[in-house]
């Protein structure tokens, strides 16, 4: 089992750090390659609708986006994980995924994807959600923990003092372990849902 952690703070061992390590640590124990990259400190442009990645398979843009995008794809699961800014995710960090999922065209159906909010106080729901989307538009089951997946902290450290928070880390890791073990059983004996061709249905002629 191979998990990608995409960790969109600019500081590299602040609170976001800090809440993904906990994840790591489990995964770890239950045997599973988690590899961690740090994204938010990368000068990463957004999507300029070029549509190049069509015909390449590549985004046009030859940063991060496309050194990442190969683990993506050999990885069984997918952690986003994002400070709070405005109670919306690091706007670096969006612009990676807008390009990531977009210009990549290998099936992303049965990977397991998990989202992680940070914030000194409010605004993680909303980040939560926000970054949960980018799973489900592709068929991606989404890990659940105990609670909601956020911790609080707003100085360096601090997030170390959010007991609850740091738990339901550590849940999250596991169910999605969990997880990402039963849906290969799955694909092993049943193999993947039947897909359809898909129906684009445009509100303007």
């Amino acid at each position: 089992m191979k998990v990608l952690i995409l960790n969109g703070s600019p500081r590299a061992n602040g609170n976001t750090t800090i809440a993904v390590n906990e994840m790591v640590k489990v995964f770890s124990d239950e045997g599973v390659d988690a590899e961690v990259v740090q994204l938010g400190n990368k000068d990463i442009r957004g999507c300029v609708a070029c549509n190049s990645c069509g015909s390449t398979g590549r985004c046009v843009f030859d940063d991060v986006v496309n050194e990442i995008a190969p683990k993506f794809e050999e990885a069984d699961g997918l952690v986003v994980a994002s400070p709070v800014y405005y109670a919306s995710a690091n706007a670096t960090l969006i612009a990676c995924l807008d390009r990531l999922f977009y210009s990549t065209n290998f099936d992303k159906r049965m990977k397991v994807g998990a989202s992680v909010a940070v914030a000194r106080r409010g605004g993680c729901s909303a980040t939560f959600d926000e970054l949960n989307k980018y799973f489900t538009i592709c068929g991606m089951p989404v890990a659940s923990s105990q609670y909601w997946n956020s911790v609080h902290g707003r100085e360096p450290g601090q997030a170390e003092k959010d007991l609850e928070g740091l738990q339901t880390m550590r849940v999250l890791a596991r169910n999605m372990t969990f997880l990402m073990k039963s849906i290969a059983l799955g694909k092993e004996k049943f193999g993947l849902p039947e897909t359809e061709e898909h129906a684009w249905t445009h509100f303007i002629d």
